[in-house]
């Protein structure tokens, strides 16, 4: 696959199952930070507010959501249920999106990244 130029070409190159989950995480991350902006970042598709706020991408077998390790960190109770790494969590493909959970480390990273912009 090609490299998407925006987020909804991005979307747009997985089935309607995997599009569907895409919207959902899209839509959840604007919610919580709305003066972000979208743009395309290493691949995926990548919020941005004050420096890259979010990351997410679609897999074979999970949504990949990158908060950065300060977002994992915080939430590392929350998130110890899923795969993850330093900076990255897993949603399985077959588990419903945790979106409050999403929208609670958006709206951290949004005051963490106003915090040290200023």
């Amino acid at each position: 696959m090609k490299t998407a130029e925006n987020i909804d070409e991005y979307i747009a190159g997985f089935p309607k199952d995997i599009q569907v989950l895409l919207q959902q995480m899209r839509k959840t991350i604007h919610e919580a930070a709305p003066e972000a902006t979208e743009k395309i970042s290493y691949g995926m598709p990548t919020f941005f507010l004050n420096g890259n706020l979010v990351h997410f991408a679609a897999f074979k077998a999970h949504i990949g959501f990158y908060p950065v390790p300060s977002g994992i960190e915080k939430f590392k109770k929350e998130l110890s249920v899923y795969k993850g790494a330093k900076g990255s969590v897993q949603f399985p493909l077959d588990q419903p999106l945790p979106l409050a959970l999403v929208a609670k480390i958006v709206k951290f990273r949004v005051q963490e990244n106003r915090k040290h912009s200023k």
